[in-house]
């Protein structure tokens, strides 16, 4: 039975209606119409799927929608600045040509940022462990590395 409940996502407020078991990553891409976060696996082993809830990474394809109602829930989409400048990891991402067919690049740059925040990016080493739950079909996985290390010291958590 359908439930209707509120989203915080990107700093909007998005009223949903949906069954209690639908993943946040349905109610991100259907009802409210993001893009990405996007759908890899649906079984948490990809990492494309991504997002903040509360500041901390979170795999949307196992989270339920109405279990993160009131919460705020952070994508790519709303990763950039409001002046639309990207975001430090996202810059370093293209500054370190750390992406390229670009498929598992939102997940990627949402886990990075987390990486960053949370103190895991003293060693590469210390980031590839905290990032090896984001696949990577091209493998960009050293240029991942470098983007991060790029952005802890902008971030100054380097």
């Amino acid at each position: 039975m359908a439930q209707k409940f509120t989203l915080n996502v990107n700093g909007k407020a998005h009223s949903v209606e949906a069954d209690p078991d639908m993943p946040l990553l349905y109610a991100l891409r259907d009802d409210i119409g993001l893009n990405n976060p996007r759908f890899g696996c649906g079984l948490a082993q990809c990492g494309a799927c991504t997002v903040h809830i509360n500041g901390r990474s979170a795999l949307s394809c196992l989270t339920l929608a109405a279990s993160v109602e009131g919460q705020d829930i952070t994508t790519i989409e709303g990763l950039a600045g409001r002046d639309g400048k990207l975001h430090p990891m996202q810059q370093a991402f293209v500054d370190n040509d750390a992406f390229q067919c670009g498929y598992c690049t939102p997940g990627q740059i949402m886990a990075a940022v987390a990486c960053v925040k949370e103190g895991h990016a003293r060693s590469d080493a210390a980031i590839r462990e905290y990032m090896s739950g984001n696949l990577c079909r091209c493998a960009a996985y050293p240029n991942i590395v470098d983007a991060i290390k790029q952005t802890s010291f902008e971030m100054g958590e380097g």
